[in-house]
């Protein structure tokens, strides 16, 4: 099991250079950073009344994670999640191995396919189609990764033969992890990814289903997980979640259920932490995080 750090940057918080120093310091193996590319004031945010200044003002990914990159050693940076359908497949490909080749090799691209409507539209993306949008997007940067002429012909992405380098330093390319939730996430995640990143309620309304995994469901969609894998031959998908779940699951079930990392963040005080408070904040979440698993 795997311990990391989820992280908001903003233009009114700490740095991201700042956080990313002292949580590898402190011994968390990965830092992850979300993305949103704007808000439309017509979005309906689903978890709170009105939409949050951390989700008006996000960081862009690559940008934050590449500065990240460029001040440690072993931690490894994570997109939690890059929202690939109103993504250029092209630039993206491109941001995720030259983000690969800073880091030495220590991307993990989690993906999702976008819950905001609005957000979607105004990137000339139809939300009726995001999801066969996503794989293609995805696998079309596979070959794009991965072959030394790469050529892709979808539904909706048509990729001409093609060069592109740099490629990734990772065999064949960085570990892709799906966010999401709802009854068809699993087989996504088994046809065209290598893990798993749900968003487990701990408290749950219908409002959020197909969003959100509640986490009295949990254990049963680890396990249809594992099952939908070996029927197609497949390794075990990485699952990687938040620690919230260890009040609910105890580690070692968590462990027997296949999951792979924890994640701590997105707390409130986090996401209005500075500069000068960032290395007794990350020790002290390590305490909290050591006390969680002893």
């Amino acid at each position: 099991m795997e311990f990391g750090l989820n992280y908001a940057p903003t233009h009114y918080n700490a740095s991201i250079v700042n956080v990313a120093r002292e949580a590898e310091r402190v011994g968390f193996e990965c830092l992850g950073v979300p993305e949103h590319s704007h808000m439309p004031l017509a979005t309906d945010f689903p978890l709170a009344a009105e939409t949050p200044m951390g989700y008006k003002s996000m960081f862009d990914p690559f940008v934050s994670l590449a500065a990240a990159a460029a001040v440690t050693e072993n931690i490894k940076v994570i997109t939690s999640l890059a929202l690939i359908p109103q993504r250029d497949t092209i630039h993206t490909a491109k941001e995720v191995s030259t983000l690969d080749q800073i880091s030495n090799g220590r991307v993990v691209l989690g993906i999702g396919a976008g819950w905001n409507y609005e957000e979607m539209e105004a990137h000339g993306v139809d939300p009726s189609t995001r999801f066969r949008l996503m794989r293609e997007k995805v696998e079309a940067m596979k070959v794009l990764w991965t072959s030394e002429v790469a050529e892709y012909h979808g539904r909706h992405v048509d990729l001409p033969p093609t060069w592109q380098w740099p490629k990734p330093v990772q065999d064949p390319h960085p570990p892709i992890i799906l966010g999401g939730a709802g009854p068809t996430v699993l087989n996504r995640v088994v046809n065209y990814c290598d893990g798993w990143m749900p968003a487990v309620a701990m408290t749950f309304n219908e409002n959020l289903r197909n969003r959100f995994t509640p986490v009295e469901e949990f254990p049963d969609e680890a396990k249809k997980l594992r099952r939908l894998a070996e029927e197609q031959g497949k390794p075990m998908p990485q699952i990687q979640c938040s620690t919230a779940v260890l009040d609910r699951i105890p580690l070692g079930q968590l462990e027997e259920l296949g999951v792979t990392r924890l994640m701590m963040g997105r707390e409130d005080f986090l996401a209005k932490v500075q500069d000068e408070d960032v290395p007794s904040v990350m020790e002290r979440m390590r305490e909290d995080l050591d006390k969680l698993i002893s």
